[in-house]
């Protein structure tokens, strides 16, 4: 897999990705502003060996929960939080944990972190099952929007301090 700098073309065809229930949350608007977002630099496209976008990565501030913030659980040195998405008609078809690796690998080369950290709503249960088997642990639950999400937790031995 490739991953790079989102394009403009790339960040266009995302915003206006739409996910089927229950994962409706994820889906995106079109929003002028949530396009601008795509393209501040945080956000990776993801592309196949037929050079075909089939998702993205974000790291930083841009892959917390508002309710995570309030609750002060971004915290720590050392430690990036990472957010993802797969093309909707790709999600469910077993393409998820090859695709999350090569995004932890990424995260590890790009930012050399002790600890990559996400969040993730506490129905989704696919997502949660692919981050365990990942190597990710629950570390705490939030609320945000009226939706509970938990913290999980990747141990990604790097940050060696001098």
């Amino acid at each position: 897999m490739n991953i790079q700098t989102l394009t403009l073309e790339e960040a266009q065809n995302i915003n206006v990705w739409q996910y089927e229930e229950p994962y409706e949350l994820y889906s995106f608007t079109g929003a002028s502003e949530t396009l601008e977002e795509l393209l501040d630099g945080t956000y990776y496209g993801v592309r196949n060996e037929h050079d075909e976008l089939i998702g993205y990565f974000c790291f930083g501030d841009n892959a917390q929960v508002p309710g995570g913030r309030d609750a002060k659980l971004y915290t720590g040195e050392c430690v990036v939080d990472i957010g993802l998405g797969m093309k909707p008609d790709l999600t469910g078809k077993g393409l998820g944990i090859s695709f999350f690796q090569a995004g932890l690998q990424f995260a590890k080369e790009q930012f050399g972190p002790e600890k990559i950290r996400l969040s993730v709503a506490a129905f989704n249960e696919r997502a949660i099952h692919l981050y365990m088997k990942a190597g990710f642990q629950k570390k705490a639950s939030f609320m945000s929007r009226g939706r509970e999400f938990l913290l999980m937790e990747y141990d990604a031995a790097g940050c060696e301090k001098q």
